[in-house]
């Protein structure tokens, strides 16, 4: 069935429609598109015309075109925060309504590299813990996780059994994350970390780069979490000054 003409440009109109059917369910979740001849026929509009509104589409994420392949419907996002809340990948989960679980990889004491010196103020003799996990939400792969802190800092009360490092630092070390200096680096298909969590090789990754202060501003947590583009959204609030 064509689109109905208002007094807005075809091309908004046919996003308009194409949201809802997708929102409907005409069009469900990663399904192929029709083709661009067949849609724009469907529609009543040119290729042109749909193929300008696709492009805004995929600018928003609704979409993803695979080149030789087709067009599909993007997943929705199973996770979504505001970048200036400073909220735990297990807090996230439990809010979404899963169940936040960990798979731990690795965990070692070593030596500080220059960046660690750097990022600590520690010093060359201090040593370091390095814990490398995978996320988990209903058991599905969502987040890859690097996280450092200062050995003095988590001394011998780092527990596997535990979930969020947050609580291992507020419970255990008595130290409470107040705020975090975030960097954030979007990511295509990565070597190691997109098998891992189970990618597509189109799947991107947001990835968080984060240094994180307790109550005297003594940072005591650096970790940089590989999230899966297609099941977290971040958002920031914005105001005119």
């Amino acid at each position: 069935m064509s689109i109905k003409s208002d007094n807005r440009h075809l091309y908004l109109q046919v996003i308009d429609r194409l949201k809802q059917d997708i929102e409907k369910g005409v069009y469900k979740e990663k399904e192929k598109l029709p083709s661009e001849f067949d849609l724009a026929k469907q529609l009543g509009v040119s290729r042109a015309t749909l193929r300008e509104a696709l492009r805004i589409l995929e600018e928003e994420n609704v979409i993803i075109r695979r080149h030789g392949v087709g067009t599909f419907v993007n997943a929705k996002p199973l996770f979504t925060s505001g970048i200036e809340q400073l909220n735990s990948v297990t807090d996230m989960i439990l809010q979404a309504g899963m169940k936040p679980g960990t798979i731990f990889l690795s965990s070692a004491t070593m030596g500080p590299t220059e960046e660690d010196i750097r990022r600590f103020s520690c010093s060359t003799d201090e040593e370091i813990v390095v814990i490398e996990r995978v996320r988990t939400a209903n058991g599905e792969p969502v987040v890859y996780c690097i996280d450092k802190i200062p050995n003095r800092i988590l001394a011998d009360t780092f527990s596997r059994e535990q979930e969020s490092i947050f609580d291992i630092l507020e419970v255990k070390a008595n130290r409470k994350i107040t705020y975090a200096i975030t960097q954030i680096v979007p990511l295509g298909y990565h070597e190691k970390v997109s098998p891992i969590l189970e990618c597509d090789p189109e799947t991107a990754l947001l990835v968080l780069k984060q240094m994180h202060f307790d109550e005297t501003d003594e940072p005591i947590l650096y970790s940089v979490n590989y999230f899966r583009a297609d099941k977290f959204s971040f958002h920031v609030l914005r105001k005119r000054i």
